[in-house]
């Protein structure tokens, strides 16, 4: 049985809703999906690191011919991810490089209310 074509999960940006969110995405997905995970998880990192805790996000993930979206959205049109080189002992600074290495492709939809974070995967 297939699963549905679309998780959408609205939460509070807390490093607590990380482990449930990636449990929903496995779940969701029905195989194994650590890249996903990884990317899900990674950009609502950045929110709560660069937005704040506790800022309502909504992650949104979709399979559609191959590929799978992963999209986070949240109220911060100012707040984007840059690609930046990580030296080896900088606390942070490697979500972006991480989708980058990850994701084929990524970008991000900015709007007069927020913004859209989004990475696609193909199938492996």
């Amino acid at each position: 049985m297939n699963a549905p074509a679309q998780l959408e999960v609205e939460l509070l940006a807390f490093p607590k809703a990380v482990p449930d969110l990636r449990r929903a995405v496995r779940q969701h997905l029905g195989a194994p999906c650590a890249d996903v995970q990884l990317c899900a998880t990674e950009l609502v990192a950045n929110v709560i690191r660069h937005v704040g805790e506790g800022t309502p996000v909504r992650v949104r993930v979709a399979r559609s011919g191959g590929r799978t979206r992963v999209e986070v959205t949240d109220p911060d049109p100012r707040a984007l991810p840059v690609l930046l080189q990580a030296a080896d002992d900088d606390e942070s600074g490697r979500g972006p490089a991480l989708l980058d290495a990850v994701a084929p492709r990524w970008g991000v939809d900015q709007g007069a209310a927020g913004k859209t974070v989004w990475c696609e995967l193909g199938e492996r």
